[in-house]
């Protein structure tokens, strides 16, 4: 990467600041932002150089993120939704895709959905059910084989960029074997709708609606072009499906800080000793979680499906959501009444970082994981309920 992608990520927060108020208020998806983020590249971010990408390693996705939210927490959480779809694909080296037995043709699939996105393309996830969540073990979403490709049915919560992006990565399980769960990049059109469902506390402005499917698709839109995978990828890739929301919500908190910091100075608030303090807690705070998210992807890229990788994995979620809620509510405390006016961007800032906590995993289910392990324990498979 790509300097080029982390000064174009600052140079477009301030247009997402200044639109974000408007989107929080309507629960309207933020279309300018979005082509904002084509306009400079961004959706080619994870996709590899070879296919026309920036070829951007889990760190620099991860500080890129971090800028986005500085501007707009919703734009940023949608946008890593593609991010983790582009950079799972792309991080399918050659041995891996021995290793699981991905056909040629798979490959070849994968690589015309990749160079899509670098050219401008971007895709959204289908993966939570109502009942369910996101754990791939429950979902109730079937396919079955057709001639020359595949039906999917069913029904999805919670897909952000729901009636926007070009394209759906959808999970789905087999109706010839329930424990096979698949997943598909379903393009948007026939066979799609949308039920907007998403009139939610914060992050207003990610369109998370329900997503409706009854849609037959060719055989090369199985990613990886075997079943089963899914359950296999995630374990293999926790950082994508756990972890990548946690540079998004470090860039909430410091948005906190910055908006209570621009709010005291023009209410004379500033000398208050008591101010002060809870804005340097604050700093400190997101400053040591962002240490930790950075450590996270430093291993990532590093030592991928490490065991303790996937440990600082974990650890970069906790934080990141506990640490950004618990500083919007102090820094907001510290601005006073007049913040929590609806509009004001503190108010709308505790209201987004409140959600970083209950994203999947979620805070509980992660200090759950790290506790297991700590005793020695499998987290993955001694939870008390399923991590997939």
């Amino acid at each position: 990467m790509t300097v080029h992608a982390l000064e174009a990520a600052r140079r477009l927060a301030p247009r997402f600041a200044a639109r974000a108020a408007e989107h929080d208020r309507d629960g309207s998806f933020p279309v300018d932002d979005f082509a904002d983020l084509r306009e400079a590249g961004l959706f080619g971010l994870m996709v590899p150089r070879a296919l026309g990408g920036l070829g951007a390693t889990f760190a620099e996705y991860a500080a890129v993120a971090t800028e986005l939210a500085r501007g707009n927490g919703a734009t940023a959480l949608v946008f890593n939704m593609h991010a983790s779809v582009t950079g799972a694909l792309g991080a399918v080296t050659e041995e891996l895709a021995e290793a699981l037995g991905v056909p040629d043709e798979a490959l070849a699939a994968r690589d015309r959905l990749l160079s899509a996105a670098a050219q401008g393309s971007w895709y959204a996830v289908a993966m939570s059910e109502r009942g369910a969540g996101a754990r791939l073990s429950q979902l109730s979403t079937s396919y079955t084989p057709i001639d020359g490709g595949w039906q999917l049915k069913g029904s999805k919560t919670f897909c952000s960029g729901a009636g926007h992006a070009d394209g759906y990565l959808v999970a789905a399980r087999s109706t010839a074997d329930q424990s096979v769960v698949s997943q598909f990049l379903v393009p948007a059109g026939d066979g799609l709708t949308v039920e907007p469902t998403w009139d939610s506390l914060g992050m207003r402005a990610t369109s998370s609606h329900d997503l409706h499917l009854d849609v037959s698709v060719p055989a090369d839109r199985l990613l990886g072009g075997v079943e089963g995978l899914a359950l296999v990828v995630a374990q293999l890739m926790p950082h994508w499906l756990v972890a990548s929301y946690a540079a998004v919500y470090v860039g909430v908190a410091r948005a906190a800080i910055d908006a209570a910091a621009e709010h005291l100075n023009t209410r004379n608030l500033a000398g208050l000793p008591a101010v002060r303090a809870r804005l340097g807690r604050a700093d400190a705070a997101t400053a040591a979680a962002q240490l930790v998210v950075a450590e996270a992807a430093r291993r990532v890229d590093e030592a991928p499906g490490d065991e303790e990788t996937n440990r600082w994995v974990w650890r970069a979620k906790l934080l990141a959501g506990t640490t950004a809620a618990e500083v919007a509510a102090s820094v907001l405390e510290a601005a006073g009444t007049s913040a929590t006016r609806r509009g004001h961007p503190l108010e709308r800032l505790y209201r987004d970082a409140r959600c970083g906590s209950l994203h999947p995993a979620t805070s509980d289910v992660c200090a759950d994981w790290l506790g297991i392990a700590a005793l020695g324990g499998d987290p993955d498979r001694d939870g008390s309920a399923p991590r997939w």
